[in-house]
């Protein structure tokens, strides 16, 4: 979520806004630190802290705050369990603040690291009852700061190949989800007029070329109109050793494929690593939308993998981090 961009349209459009953080956890909770919603004087609002009665109580505080204009932030420590009835159990610290016009030029800096994409951290602290932020450097935390907020999108890079029927429908399924995707094909007219926001529709003049530009933590999708075409976008993907290369078709086209990488002197453990069919296992309909839906689904999986390869901070394990 873009949370300084969203707050900006939200101040510029209204005249304030709320924007309301999970700024500490302890034991099981909805949300994890860092998740955030941005809330219009109306009460509309953009993004989540979990649902259920804490997002309800928090809504309303913010809400309230904002009939009194620009103040000062308040933290509220909320028991789950005792407090609101949830079962997530955990205890929670809840960062409220309100903006107007005044803080525009300030948040400016945010929204402008915030448009390149990836994270960035910010220090933070307090000062005069509000929150004053600053970009932080790659060096320690700097004097005065009191903690440390990680704000922009972890998106995951995707090469997908192919503007087919199940091409497209892959596209609307990875529309609202944390991935950037560039979508190929070399067929004149193959895009639709519009694609979503995460999404960069390119007309494709050198498969080797985009395999061979792509970073090391790209997801290769491959659903072109032409076998040999296929062939060659997948065994160039297989080289690099992608996390992730999957390729539609059936174990037949897999087999073919198998032996054809053999021939092409491929190492074994490539080969054996590629995806095909794609898609989750259990699911036989072949719809688009349903292969699409399949796919999404293990592009998750292999993005949570990563992300615990890494040592990033993915979402709590436990039975209620879907649900409050």
């Amino acid at each position: 979520m873009r949370v300084w961009r969203q707050l900006t349209d939200f101040v510029a459009r209204h005249g304030t806004a709320a924007l309301i953080s999970v700024h500490d956890v302890k034991g099981s909770a909805p949300r994890e630190v860092g998740a955030h919603m941005v809330v219009r004087p109306d009460g509309a609002f953009h993004g989540t802290i979990g649902g259920g009665q804490l997002e309800f109580l928090m809504l309303d505080i913010a809400r309230e705050m904002l009939k009194h204009g620009r103040g000062p932030a308040r933290i509220v420590d909320q028991a789950l369990g005792p407090d609101l009835g949830q079962c997530c159990g955990g205890r929670v610290k809840i960062l409220i603040e309100t903006f107007d016009r005044r803080d525009l030029d300030d948040i400016a800096p945010f929204v402008a690291v915030e448009d390149k994409g990836g994270l960035f951290d910010v220090e933070c602290r307090m000062e005069d009852g509000r929150v004053r932020r600053e970009l932080a450097s790659e060096a320690d935390v700097a004097p005065g700061s009191e903690w440390r907020e990680t704000h922009g999108e972890d998106r995951t890079p995707v090469l997908l190949f192919g503007a087919g029927h199940v091409g497209r429908a892959l596209v609307l399924a990875l529309a609202p989800l944390p991935f950037s995707v560039r979508w190929l094909d070399d067929r004149e007219d193959a895009f639709p007029s519009h694609v979503p926001a995460n999404v960069s529709a390119v007309r494709m003049r050198s498969p080797e070329a985009e395999i061979g530009e792509a970073k090391p933590e790209t997801l290769i999708l491959v659903m072109t109109h032409d076998h040999p075409l296929d062939m060659a976008i997948t065994a160039a993907a297989l080289r690099r050793g992608f996390p992730y290369v999957g390729l539609i078709g059936s174990a037949t086209k897999r087999a073919r494929f198998e032996k054809r990488f053999r021939e092409l002197g491929l190492p074994r453990d490539r080969i054996a690593s590629l995806v095909c069919p794609i898609g989750i296992a259990g699911i036989s309909d072949k719809d688009p939308a349903v292969i699409a839906a399949s796919a999404t689904a293990q592009l998750l999986q292999v993005r949570e993998h990563r992300r615990f390869d890494r040592n990033l901070s993915p979402l709590a394990a436990s039975d209620d981090t879907q649900t409050p």
